[in-house]
C-alpha cells in the first residue's frame, strides 16, 4: 500500500478550541479502496478529525490534500467527491425514502434520468427498494441508518466518512451495513470509519489509526498492531474496593508494564516471559483487597488499545 498514491493526505494537522489543543500535529494518509478505521477514547480528537475531513470544521494549521491538491485552494473538489454518514441520523422523516435520496443527490448537481437512476441504485444497494415510497417515520432504527447511507452514496463519492453508523441497531441491520461497506470498498471507494465496537474493526478494517490526546499513537493493520503486544499478556482483576490501591504500587512487581484502574477493575499488562501472577495476587491480598474475579488474555485489538491508551474502547 505504501507504493500507492494516497487519495487523501493529512500532514501536521492542528486544531485548538480556546485553551484546549484538540489536535497536535497529526499526520496520516487515506488510500484508494481501503477501510481506514479511526479508534480513540472519548475526547481523544477523533470527532475533531472527522469533522475537519468532512469540511464541517476548519483547522488551524497543517495541510490536507485530495488527489494531490490542497483542499484549502479548492475545497469544492473534495466536497463533490465526499459522502458523509453522520452519527446522528440526518434524514427527513415526513417525506418518502425516495424523496430523501433524491434531495441529497440533487445537492451534487444530479437531475432528471440520471438522478432517478442513482436514487434507485442507492436504495437497492441498502435493501430499501420495496419501501422507497414510504416515509422514514415508519422505519426501524436500522432501516433509517441504511437510508442515511443511501443518501450519502447516491452521487457515487470516492471517499465516504462513516461516523458510528451502527449505533443502536439490531444485529441483522448491523450485518447488512458491514457487508455494504465491504461492497463499497470492492467498488473502489475509500472509507473512513469510526466505531465503539471493536469486533467491527476486527471484521472490516484494512488499516487502523489509534488517536489519543490529539496525537496519533499507532497506525497499521490489525496484524501489525497486535504484533506490538506480542510479548505481553493482560490480566483483569475485579476487586471489592480498588480505592485501597495506587496504580504506581503495582509497577514494583517484576514484569508489570502497564496498569490502569477503572472503578473496581484493575487491568495489568505484563511481560509474557515472566511468571508474576502469584506475586500480583499476593500483593493485592496484602493490600487488603478482596478479589472477586480474575481473567487473562493474549494479544487482541482490545488489549492493544488498552496498552496504548490505558482504556478500553467503551470506557
Amino acid at each position: 500500500m505504501a507504493t500507492e498514491t494516497p487519495i487523501i493526505e493529512v500532514k501536521q494537522l492542528e486544531k485548538r478550541f480556546k485553551q484546549h489543543q484538540a489536535l497536535q500535529g497529526i499526520t496520516f494518509d487515506v488510500y484508494p479502496g481501503e477501510i481506514l478505521c479511526f479508534l480513540g477514547p472519548n475526547g481523544a480528537g477523533k470527532s475533531t478529525t472527522i469533522n475537519i475531513l468532512s469540511t464541517a470544521l476548519r483547522y488551524d494549521q497543517g495541510e490536507i490534500r485530495f488527489e494531490g491538491e490542497r483542499i484549502d485552494r479548492n475545497p469544492n473538489r473534495l466536497k463533490r467527491n465526499l459522502g458523509i454518514v453522520p452519527q446522528d441520523i440526518a434524514i427527513y422523516e415526513e417525506i418518502s425514502a425516495e424523496a430523501n435520496v433524491k434531495f441529497f443527490a440533487s445537492l451534487y448537481g444530479l437531475a432528471g434520468r440520471e438522478l432517478q437512476r442513482r436514487t434507485d441504485g442507492a436504495l437497492a444497494f441498502v435493501g430499501l427498494s420495496e419501501r422507497k415510497k414510504e416515509k422514514p417515520k415508519t422505519f426501524s432504527g436500522g432501516m433509517k441508518r441504511r437510508l442515511n447511507i443511501a443518501c450519502a452514496i447516491a452521487h457515487e463519492p470516492k471517499v465516504i466518512i462513516m461516523d458510528e453508523p451502527t449505533v443502536g441497531i439490531d444485529p441483522q441491520s448491523r450485518n447488512h451495513i458491514l457487508q455494504s461497506i465491504r461492497t463499497l470498498r470492492e467498488r473502489g471507494a475509500s472509507i473512513i470509519y469510526t466505531t465503539h465496537y471493536m469486533e467491527e474493526v476486527e471484521e472490516i478494517s484494512t488499516r487502523i489509526v489509534i488517536i489519543d490526546h490529539g496525537k496519533i499513537i499507532a497506525c497499521g493493520t490489525k496484524e501489525q498492531l497486535k504484533e506490538r503486544l506480542g510479548e505481553e499478556k493482560l490480566y483483569e482483576v475485579d476487586v471489592e474496593d480498588a480505592g485501597l490501591l495506587q496504580e504506581d504500587e503495582l509497577y514494583r512487581i517484576d514484569g508489570v508494564k502497564k496498569v490502569y484502574i477503572h472503578e473496581n477493575r484493575i487491568r495489568i499488562a505484563t511481560l509474557k516471559g515472566i511468571e508474576n501472577l502469584d506475586a500480583i495476587i499476593s500483593f493485592l491480598v496484602g493490600k487488603g483487597l478482596k478479589i472477586q474475579n480474575m481473567t487473562s488474555s493474549v494479544a487482541s485489538l482490545e488489549t492493544v488499545f488498552l496498552k496504548l491508551t490505558g482504556r478500553t474502547l467503551r470506557d
